[in-house]
């Protein structure tokens, strides 16, 4: 994996000007965004504020994820290019494995899938609001600079565990933040060499959702190539619209689902119902107390209705893809391991087909 030195193109305090300046000219301008527009990474950016309420440090993902427990209730956040999913809860139920490489946090209210060779860097940021008070989060980048997770502390968490960790894990290494160029994406296959009747019957004889992967992997195809190719049964394209029509039905009869939310390094999770919607521009959103969900749709090129099997029955869901064939979020019906889907949640799903 190629590395290169934080901040091409800019020397010295000139990045920092530089996001000064753009944040004068754009007020409200994400950091995201300006760094998409700087030319650099997000996590460069934050890398550039060090010492002006940023604060390096050390990539050590157990010591963090086991010491956010003591900071009470916060919200997490994880994103893509098109989707934010933010939910309030305690970090707790933290499980590391496959030799810290994977992580686990199952609650009834923060329920994260952590890919932990994907994190690089972490930061402890303070960010002063234009109400007068102070915003502090752990943020946590990849080899490329991406953000990967964010955990924002709450008007109820424990502020003082947060200095606790940051003193912890202060990492004052004069090492340069280095950024690592794009991961190849893995080899796949142009349609017509694929075994189209062996992807078909590998994907009938799925017994776990956590599974499809390994099949995507087997066949050398990509997510959304698969679901073109699989047939009417196993996956259907849907009109783009049936996601918003989908949240809003769930909404009215207020059916428990679960919204799949992810990049690379984590996959988080909602489980419970969908109240408060709204559509603010390019935006459709989710605006309840515990759980928002912020959607581009105007990003949406693709929704399918997905079909697996599994030892409970067939499982369904819909999947959102942007142009270049990346999901961008999953919705299903609110189940645990061990019991069938809801037959009301199939219905729903069912109801877009054919439309």
């Amino acid at each position: 994996m190629m590395m290169q030195q934080t901040q091409p193109g800019f020397a010295g305090n000139d990045l920092l000007d530089a996001w000064r300046q753009l944040r004068e000219q754009q007020p409200g301008l994400r950091i995201r965004d300006g760094a998409a527009q700087l030319n650099v990474s997000e996590a460069e950016l934050v890398y550039a504020s060090l010492g002006r309420g940023v604060q390096r440090l050390q990539a050590d993902w157990q010591g963090l994820l086991h010491g956010l427990p003591a900071l009470g209730r916060v919200m997490a956040l994880t994103r893509n290019e098109h989707c934010v999913h933010e939910r309030h809860g305690v970090y707790d139920n933290i499980s590391i494995g496959g030799s810290g490489s994977m992580g686990l946090v199952v609650n009834g209210e923060i329920d994260l899938r952590l890919f932990l060779r994907h994190w690089a860097s972490l930061f402890a940021v303070s960010e002063e609001l234009a109400s007068g008070g102070m915003r502090r989060s752990f943020q946590v980048f990849d080899h490329q600079g991406r953000a990967v997770h964010k955990i924002y502390l709450t008007d109820t968490s424990n502020a003082s565990a947060w200095y606790d960790l940051c003193e912890q894990l202060s990492d004052d290494s004069p090492d340069a933040l280095t950024i690592a160029a794009s991961e190849a994406s893995a080899a796949t296959q142009p349609d017509h060499l694929i075994d189209q009747a062996a992807l078909r019957e590998d994907w009938a004889q799925l017994m776990d959702t956590h599974h499809f992967m390994a099949l995507l992997k087997r066949h050398s195809v990509a997510r959304e190539q698969a679901l073109r190719l699989a047939g009417n049964s196993w996956a259907e394209r849907l009109p783009t619209s049936a996601l918003a029509q989908t949240l809003e039905q769930a909404a009215t009869s207020q059916q428990r689902i679960m919204v799949f939310v992810g990049n690379h390094g984590c996959i988080q999770i909602h489980s419970g119902p969908v109240q408060r919607l709204r559509r603010l521009g390019d935006w459709y959103n989710v605006l309840d107390p515990a759980f928002s969900l912020h959607l581009r749709e105007t990003a949406i090129s693709q929704l399918w209705r997905v079909r697996k099997p599994t030892a409970d029955g067939i499982v369904s869901s819909l999947e959102a893809y942007d142009s270049d064939g990346e999901l961008i979020l999953q919705l299903f019906g609110e189940r645990k391991p061990g019991q069938p889907e809801q037959a009301v949640w199939r219905e729903l799903v069912e109801s877009h087909v054919g439309v």
